[in-house]
């Protein structure tokens, strides 16, 4: 059990959490294993066979504590949570500009510039730290897609409709992971990387990928329904049940800031290895326990570094930026923004 800022996370399997007075206490095979008051959290993260007592789940309801329950690997499975709180009339707002293509559109417009930008970012800083050690054939192959990076971008502006914005962004993601490789600098033939595959994730760095875009995706829901949002009414992924959509919209800004340069971070300086990771006879790939809280270590420290915002003209930490958004977000809908800014990162 880790805190980390105002979230729990819970990675032993096995472990059972109960409500002692005003406490949460983790006991493994009957013996206490630790104990943390439960004021100044938000939320509890419960990785694999985690059990939780109906008295804890009832008094973090009231206390507005939100449990999610993922899988070992990091794929949502559910999340109890108390009375939904928020605007009533930002949420109308919200569903009306989800059912209008042209609002919907320049909404999707500003997520995908976001993206892009920060795609071409992850680009950028790989041939600054990398490219004089590249051969010239494998830098030329990163400048030539940092390039179409900027020409997707340009192009995201003049493109009207949500289903060709939807179609630019597969290329820039189809030609960015194409040259995602160049960037693992790991002798070990474990991390090379051959395209995104999930579901389950069929190699260590697609493994370390998706577990670190769901922690971004928990932020992003709780930045979301901080300003009372509905979370799983997007604009850019479609309504799907039990789908957080509006979070998984707000994080695409995100992932190549908090998932790949991250998950480049992890690999490159070695604190991850072949032997963090275990292959299930189905040929799926999954992260150990003890990699999971070196993950998780690693992902709380890169959220308290900070970051200048572009829009607002301050610096805030990063792990406050998803939060930012969501209000700038909220300020759009709500009719005090003419466009929603994306976070650019630099």
């Amino acid at each position: 059990m880790r805190r980390q800022l105002n979230t729990l996370y819970i990675t032993t399997e096995g472990a059972w959490l109960r409500k002692d007075g005003a406490n949460i206490v983790m006991e493994v095979e009957g013996k206490e294993r630790a104990r943390l008051p439960i004021h100044m959290l938000e939320s509890l993260v419960c990785f694999g066979r985690v059990l939780v007592s109906p008295p804890l789940m009832g008094f973090c309801a009231e206390r507005g504590v939100t449990i999610t329950h993922l899988t070992p690997y990091g794929k949502f499975l559910a999340r109890i949570e108390g009375p939904v709180s928020g605007n009533v009339l930002l949420r109308r707002a919200q569903y009306r500009v989800s059912d209008d293509e042209t609002g919907c559109a320049a909404i999707v417009c500003g997520v995908l510039i976001g993206k892009v930008h920060n795609q071409r970012a992850v680009l950028s800083r790989g041939l600054r730290d990398y490219g004089a050690k590249l051969p010239e054939e494998e830098k030329a192959r990163l400048e030539g897609e940092r390039s179409s990076m900027s020409r997707i971008a340009r192009d995201l502006l003049i493109e009207p409709a949500t289903d060709r914005l939807r179609g630019l962004e597969g290329e820039a993601a189809q030609r960015y992971f194409s040259v995602f490789d160049l960037l693992i600098r790991h002798e070990s033939d474990a991390f090379r990387f051959t395209g995104r595959n999930r579901r389950p994730p069929r190699d260590c760095t697609n493994a370390l990928l998706s577990f670190l875009y769901t922690l971004l995706t928990h932020d992003c829901r709780s930045a979301l329904e901080s300003v009372g949002l509905d979370p799983a009414v997007g604009f850019l992924h479609r309504d799907r049940p039990g789908r957080s959509s509006l979070a998984l919209d707000l994080a695409e800004e995100f992932r190549p800031l908090l998932g790949d340069r991250l998950a480049l971070s992890l690999i490159n300086r070695r604190q991850l290895r072949e032997k963090d990771f275990i292959i299930a006879e189905s040929g799926g790939v999954t992260l150990t326990e003890e990699a999971r809280k070196t993950v998780l270590t690693a992902y709380q420290e890169r959220k308290r570094e900070e970051l200048n915002h572009a829009f607002i003209g301050e610096k805030a930490p990063i792990g406050m930026l998803p939060f930012l958004q969501a209000q700038l977000l909220a300020r759009h809908l709500r009719g005090d923004l003419d466009a929603y800014p994306p976070f650019l990162w630099k």
